[in-house]
């Protein structure tokens, strides 16, 4: 199947590859039940060496630079309590985790979290964390730019491998919010 974004060799429905993705990422599509078909979400091949996003749209097209997002794990703490979110923003904005973030979360403090804790919390290794399989009790504030596309290019949840997921899906994600101006320039 020609993938709808990009200059992808192949794209495989999502459902049809499990054994590509990590265990929360398969479990998510394997209980997706959102309007949008889990067949729609696709899963594409890429080489971890090109991950950096200049390479990377280099090799894969220039196109998806407009549509690829990023999904960064937050760590909000208040009064020594600690709550983890997630972020999906436009790969060209940066989430403002101390502005919008951090009030949404009632936090006094909040920051990315270590490389260590997102990993382990979300069983997904870094660079290629994707909302797609976050723990159900997790906020996943999603920007409202992302929403509005056809398709976004996200994480595997390895750092082999994207998703491509129509931009509407992530609004349906267990624990979604989506946020006019979570990503800025």
């Amino acid at each position: 199947m020609r993938a709808p974004i990009g200059t992808f060799d192949h794209a495989t429905p999502a459902p049809d590859c499990l054994d590509e993705l990590t265990a929360p990422v398969a479990a998510a599509v394997r209980a997706w039940s959102g309007s949008v078909p889990a067949e729609q979400i696709l899963y594409v091949d890429t080489d971890p060496r090109w991950a950096d996003t200049a390479v990377f749209v280099e090799h894969y097209g220039q196109d998806l630079l407009e549509c690829s997002a990023n999904c960064v794990v937050v760590a909000g703490k208040r009064g020594g309590e600690s709550t983890l979110a997630a972020c999906v923003v436009l790969s060209t904005t940066r989430a403002d985790v101390n502005g919008l973030v951090r009030r949404r979360l009632g936090a006094r403090k909040a920051s990315f979290a270590p490389m260590d804790m997102a990993t382990g919390e979300t069983g997904m290794e870094y660079g290629g964390i994707t909302p797609v399989g976050l723990p159900a009790d997790w906020p996943v504030l999603v920007d409202a730019a992302v929403v509005d596309l056809p398709y976004v290019l996200v994480g595997s949840g390895r750092r082999q491998g994207k998703l491509l997921v129509p931009g509407k899906a992530f609004a349906e994600l267990p624990g979604a919010v989506v946020l006019e101006g979570l990503g800025v320039a």
